[in-house]
């Protein structure tokens, strides 16, 4: 590696925090007896984050990049044709839904163009080997985003696109992708469920969002069959709960595959104050799973680690965790902090408890059968 690989990059743009999606009724279109409000996906979480590692100091340590926005050339990858034609024919009117709870308004599709660039130039840089690892902030966030159809406030597929991008480039080929935000990754899923070379992880809340999507049985399908991991946590899950997946399943798994670059798909709603999940993390925990995820990407790929911002609804909490987070990537002795930490430490339930160890040791099971036929297969 250069002079230059041993640098944590940092990639944002203000055009993202430009994204207005508009007036939506919790996740439906205001109707007769539903009261418009302002989307639960707002730019103040974001903008407060890039806001706090300034006040910190901690973005002095950082290679601050702002990216290009994605070509049309490398949302196609991943994207149809048709539907981007749909997304700027949407824009021209002004206002439009992408697909399932994806609204949008006229400066939208430059603000999603921008967040697949830093997305895919955080991925390009650290493949490169010209960083040793990197935070991109994203917005509109894209792990719900699928090949024809928006989702979940998501309207391109940041980490598809970025991955994708980087695989045709010949800069990897081996990638893991690990999901913690608390909504399954059902983009990342659909993208690459029959690639053998893309593992994709999720841990997320059971029966949250999307309805459709996430269960411990999607493995992947053709020659994709075994890479695919979901892990639906029931809600109330604290740290306990997410350590044991983490140490019992998740880092082997990924250990096991071997990949040539790890990437994040980093939501913070699996937090103890976000309104839209019912998990019980703090931002001590978004900062040990960073630390564990790191570790590995340093005994596996030469520490290739890209963390891609997705969830994360509470614009008072998102700050200290993505901070958290970022310092552990950094290696910074700049902390900020967290008056939430301990009182969300202290709420019952976040030592592992029997029935999610119950579950967590079943699906362990499952999963080492799994992969004990996988490989007599291939011996035979």
């Amino acid at each position: 590696m250069n002079q230059h690989s041993k640098t944590t990059g940092f990639f944002w743009h203000e055009r993202c925090f430009w994204h207005d999606p508009g007036a939506i009724g919790i996740f439906s279109a205001p109707g007769e007896f539903l009261q418009p409000q302002p989307a639960s996906e707002s730019p103040e979480s974001k903008r407060r984050l890039k806001n706090l590692l300034e006040v910190s100091g901690l973005i002095d340590e950082l290679k601050v990049r702002k990216g290009a926005p994605a070509s049309r050339q490398a949302l196609e990858r991943f994207h149809s044709s048709s539907y981007l034609d749909a997304l700027e024919a949407g824009t021209q009117r002004g206002m439009g839904d992408a697909g399932d709870c994806a609204p949008y308004t006229a400066g939208s599709l430059a603000a999603a163009h921008q967040s697949a660039g830093l997305a895919l130039e955080a991925v390009d840089a650290v493949a490169r080997g010209e960083l040793s690892n990197a935070y991109a902030l994203c917005r509109p966030p894209g792990h719900h985003a699928e090949s024809s159809r928006g989702r979940g406030f998501c309207l391109l597929g940041n980490i598809p696109i970025a991955v994708m991008h980087a695989r045709a480039l010949g800069l990897v080929r081996r990638v893991a992708i690990l999901d913690w935000d608390v909504h399954h990754g059902n983009g990342q899923q659909a993208a690459f469920y029959d690639d053998c070379d893309v593992l994709t992880v999720s841990i997320h809340q059971a029966g949250n969002y999307p309805l459709d999507t996430g269960g411990f049985d999607e493995r992947g399908e053709g020659a994709g069959r075994g890479a695919n991991l979901n892990l639906p946590l029931p809600p109330g899950c604290g740290i306990g709960a997410y350590r044991y997946a983490m140490a019992e399943l998740i880092l082997p798994a990924i250990e096991a595959f071997s990949p040539e670059l790890i990437v994040v798909a980093c939501g913070y709603d699996a937090c103890g104050k976000d309104p839209l999940g019912k998990m019980l993390l703090n931002s001590r925990a978004f900062a040990e799973m960073t630390s564990e995820v790191k570790a590995l990407a340093e005994r596996c790929c030469e520490g290739r680690l890209v963390m891609i911002h997705e969830g994360g609804y509470s614009e008072g909490y998102v700050p200290l965790c993505g901070h958290a987070v970022i310092s552990v990537l950094a290696e910074s002795e700049i902390q900020v902090p967290d008056p939430q930490n301990d009182e969300i430490a202290a709420w019952g339930y976040q030592a592992l408890q029997p029935h999610q160890r119950d579950l967590i040791d079943e699906w362990v099971r499952v999963w080492d059968t799994q992969e004990k036929t996988t490989d007599e297969r291939g011996e035979s």
